[in-house]
């Protein structure tokens, strides 16, 4: 990327790529609510949060050949489920065509964020 070309997703804060492709398919790692800018997470609500995400998963996947449009499988994870219904609501608006998907909570996420998401799309 040169310097005066925007920043869309924000780099990997671990020894792991955004997202790998295999033949057709892309496999993305877990989004964080990461301001792709300032290199910190959004500490904010769920709901910009998961907004948050869903823009840098778009980045990642733009980056890759792909878009959210393309997107087959999610995986959702959630540090508290009573957060289920907000978190759909925003979700609901990128991912038009309700592909398969698996939401859990866990006991915590990285940098005390509130969600993350990781998807796998084809090209």
């Amino acid at each position: 990327m040169n310097k005066t070309q925007e920043i869309t997703a924000p780099k990997a804060v671990g020894p792991y790529s955004q997202a790998i492709k295999a033949g057709d398919f892309i496999y993305t790692s877990g989004q964080m609510p990461i301001d792709p800018v300032t290199g910190e997470v959004v500490h904010a609500d769920i709901e910009t949060q998961t907004e948050r995400i869903l823009k840098n998963l778009s980045a990642v996947l733009q980056e890759a050949g792909s878009s959210i449009d393309n997107v087959i499988k999610t995986t959702c994870f959630l540090k508290d489920i009573n957060d289920f219904a907000k978190f759909n609501e925003v979700y609901a608006k990128y991912f038009k065509n309700k592909p398969a998907r698996s939401c859990v909570e866990v006991s915590a996420l990285p940098k005390g964020a509130l969600a993350e998401i990781d998807a796998v799309a084809y090209k």
